[in-house]
């Protein structure tokens, strides 16, 4: 793949910039909007605008395409799921975190609290003779 440029784009890269960066042909870029594979932005003139996730989005595709043999079918599929396994792993996370929160909430809580406000009370521990 091409190296892009190290610099992040806010307002984006154009469609010629981009065909060209990717050794693609502009009506290529075309096709994978007009299928919903990119969804490039717009600028106020309508020029096409694609940002640096546009062009992760896009070398995922050419990766597909070129070194895999996927068609457009196939690439949708792979990249809504691929989509819903990143959403899965933020859920994931978020939940990790608030089970970890809550775990050690629940330890300085019960640090805090003494035994005698326990529900059963416990003496101290004695030793016990096992007769063989």
């Amino acid at each position: 793949m091409a190296a892009r440029p190290k610099k992040k784009a806010r307002a984006g890269y154009m469609i010629s910039a981009v065909a060209e960066l990717y050794k693609l042909h502009p009506q290529t870029l075309r096709l994978y909007e007009r299928v919903g594979l990119l969804k490039p932005s717009r600028s106020q003139g309508n020029t096409r605008l694609y940002t640096d996730s546009d062009l992760e989005r896009l070398e995922v595709i050419l990766t597909l395409t070129r070194e895999m043999g996927v068609n457009l079918a196939g690439i949708e599929i792979i990249l809504n799921m691929r989509e819903k396994m990143l959403e899965m792993q933020r859920q994931i996370e978020e939940f990790m975190r608030f089970v970890q929160e809550e775990l050690a909430r629940g330890f300085v809580a019960a640090q805090k609290q003494p035994t005698r406000d326990a529900l059963v009370r416990v003496g101290p521990p004695r030793a016990i003779r096992v007769h063989k």
